[in-house]
């Protein structure tokens, strides 16, 4: 199993979000940490892009120890498969943003485990179609034989630019499965873990405050109870909930519709 990290230190929105400080590390190194606790996700490396504004992301994973690879900049599909190639995986990769410093480690194990005990019946497995955890916890793995065949065949921007919609847009070709929270609630509209915008950073930030230190481990319930206790830091970026990719691309999108995002 490969696990793979998108990066880059270009945002429109929130320049160089990777780097910003958590806990007295880069939030990119922390969300490889929590990565690396999931035990099924074998090897763990960054892919970030050639342009020379990413050296010093490149130089940031090589000085903590994690595997990086670099590939193109727009073309994520290609950045995946090419990534695949370099590091020898020949039988599954996992994509897993990096915009996701709070993802679950048992997330993680879960939608893997769902994969790796149903070894050969799927090409793809996700927990996004439909979300249900709280925004922030994506996990896909699919198949290299599928990666593969999307890098030959995906034309259209959006499936280049975001690695898995020509799975999922294609459901009469690909066999897929989904994971859905063992809870039957879903947070995905309500609670966002993600990192877009600076409001984002402070939500984040304040939990890493408030869990770290006494459990660098913490997990998606302790992080529920916190906000429970704390509806301050909940309410740091509950405006932006919702918010997504998505609500850019709902005319091209067959599988995703207005009520999977929320326009600013």
């Amino acid at each position: 199993m490969l696990t793979l990290i998108q990066a880059r230190r270009g945002s429109s929105r929130l320049p160089d979000k990777v780097s910003l400080d958590l806990v007295g590390r880069p939030l990119l190194v922390r969300q490889v940490e929590r990565v690396q606790l999931a035990q099924r996700a074998g090897r763990v490396a960054v892919i970030t892009t050639t342009d020379p504004s990413d050296d010093a992301l490149a130089e940031l994973c090589e000085q903590h120890g994690i595997a990086v690879f670099r590939g193109s900049a727009l073309d994520l599909l290609d950045r995946h498969y090419q990534a695949a190639l370099h590091f020898g995986e020949t039988e599954a990769v996992v994509k897993i943003p990096s915009d996701c410093p709070l993802i679950d480690p048992a997330i993680i194990d879960k939608v893997l485990g769902v994969y790796e005990e149903t070894k050969g019946q799927f090409d793809f497995v996700s927990n996004l179609h439909p979300a249900t955890y709280p925004d922030g916890n994506d996990v896909e793995v699919m198949t290299f034989g599928a990666l593969a065949t999307a890098w030959r065949e995906a034309s259209r921007p959006l499936e280049r630019e975001h690695t898995t919609p020509f799975f999922w847009e294609n459901p009469e070709r690909f066999r897929l499965a989904n994971v859905t929270w063992e809870t039957g609630l879903d947070y995905s509209m309500s609670h966002r873990f993600t990192i877009d915008y600076a409001a984002d950073y402070d939500f984040i930030k304040a939990v890493y405050e408030a869990l770290y230190p006494t459990n660098p481990a913490f997990s998606l319930e302790d992080i529920l109870t916190l906000l429970k206790q704390r509806p301050d830091i909940y309410a740091l970026n509950v405006d932006l909930a919702g918010v997504n990719w998505y609500r850019n691309h709902l005319d091209e999108l067959k599988t995703v519709d207005a009520g999977n995002t929320k326009q600013l």
